[in-house]
């Protein structure tokens, strides 16, 4: 008979963090673990309504949470070690407070008890399967960022910041093309208090809606035409720019030869529209993004047409490529749609990226083209030229015409090269 592996991990015996989440029918529908916890804690902290739920219990101290959020982590940390408890809304960890404590106190430490959070009720309230559905929060967060998840017949549901998101979501969902979409507000889910109201983005609300609010969005567009793609190589026309903008075409190439893989950063150099950098952000919610560019009239599209696409954490810089270069953050790719030619900004941006990085550079004029074949010798990679050509009426008739070719040089840098070497 073999021997049965015994060992075991042993139950931590130091969990002092209590994390309990309350939904709106408090302390009834806490089961006896999360009773347990605050009951038993010497501290007690959370919204003043959380509060209000709980029982007395004699010698425990309470406090609200205070603003800004970080001073009650403060509070925690003085009670570090003795029994505390933190009341939060829902579950902890989705768009909740979890996470901000897990960042400041150990897990291994935390005790958690989640509730149920606004998504899960509002689903249950509206038969929508969850893992089908986006889950997006406007607590603290810009609301244009719910743009780039705008997609039709998507359904989505938005934690509100306060009473006024309702409308806010109206105007801009109705701004964007999509005033047809079916948008419910379910207020106080889960309490005495819980109320349905629906309406339309176009239509907005008649009446007043309590602060707590959860907002249910079925996505409907007013032109089936103007919705944007998914994918990189979006119309020129869905960008504020003056003429210095890449085609559609040779977008997507550009995309496909910078392949983002997630959660990385791109420099846009030269950037004039920043139409690159927005469609790198689009391409992953984790990637990041520095446009930089000359002439303070592009950085102003530049910032709009990040506002318009849902991704306004678009990092937008005035100036010189070679100097703004050395104050950004390290990328892990390279983007020169502008000013290849000039001196030095192939080296500098080369000499910038980690091994792996990637490099691509567009030129349409000869000055540009030399440049990058001189990188080309220099560092490797692919050379290609696009050549598109379009219709256009002629006469009674249609004829072809050209694009200016444009040329493509794009790189990966290997893990043995070094700065400025090939």
């Amino acid at each position: 008979m073999s021997a049965q592996n015994t060992s075991c991990v042993e139950p931590e015996t130091d969990r002092w963090l209590s994390v309990v989440g309350l939904s709106e029918d408090g302390w009834t529908a806490l089961g006896d673990g999360a009773r347990a916890a605050v009951i038993g804690a010497e501290f007690v902290i959370g919204g003043q309504r959380h509060l209000d739920h709980l029982p007395d219990v004699a010698d425990q101290q309470r406090e609200a949470w205070p603003s800004p959020f970080s001073q009650g982590v403060e509070r925690i940390r003085q009670w570090q070690g003795r029994r505390v408890c933190v009341l939060v809304s829902g579950d902890p960890f989705w768009f909740g407070a979890g996470a901000t404590l897990a960042r400041t106190f150990s897990p291994t430490v935390m005790d958690c008890h989640p509730g149920s959070s606004a998504f899960s009720l509002a689903a249950a309230r509206l038969g929508w399967a969850l893992q089908s559905v986006n889950c997006h929060s406007l607590v603290a967060r810009d609301p244009d960022r719910l743009r780039s998840a705008l997609v039709p017949g998507r359904r989505l549901l938005v934690l509100s910041n306060d009473e006024q998101s309702p409308e806010t979501v109206c105007e801009l969902l109705a701004a964007g093309g999509y005033g047809a979409s079916r948008v419910m507000v379910l207020e106080a889910l889960g309490g005495p208090e819980e109320r349905f109201t629906e309406t339309t983005a176009g239509e907005g609300l008649a009446q007043p809606v309590a602060r707590l609010n959860t907002l249910a969005i079925e996505c409907q567009v007013d032109d089936p035409e103007r919705p944007m793609a998914r994918v990189p190589g979006r119309p020129g026309e869905a960008f504020s720019h003056d003429g210095q903008i890449s085609q559609p075409e040779v977008r997507a190439v550009v995309m496909a030869q910078l392949a983002p893989r997630g959660g990385e950063h791109l420099w846009d150099l030269g950037a004039g529209s920043g139409a690159v950098a927005v469609e790198w952000l689009l391409a992953d919610p984790a990637n990041r993004a520095t446009a930089v560019e000359r002439r303070p009239e592009r950085v102003t599209n530049i910032r709009d047409n990040g506002r318009r696409h849902g991704v306004a954490h678009l990092e937008a810089v005035a100036g010189d490529s070679i100097q703004a270069m050395p104050m950004l953050s390290r990328p892990d790719a390279v983007f020169i749609g502008g000013g290849a030619s000039g001196d030095g900004v192939i080296n500098s941006a080369w000499s910038a990226l980690p091994a792996g990085g990637r490099c691509v550079a567009t030129a349409v004029t000869t000055e540009g083209e030399a440049a990058l074949l001189a990188a080309q010798g220099q560092y490797g990679g692919q050379l290609t030229r696009l050549s598109v050509d379009r219709t256009q009426p002629l006469g009674r008739f249609n004829g072809w015409k050209a694009d200016r070719p444009i040329t493509i040089w794009a790189t990966t840098k290997p893990p043995q090269a070094q700065d400025g070497t090939p």
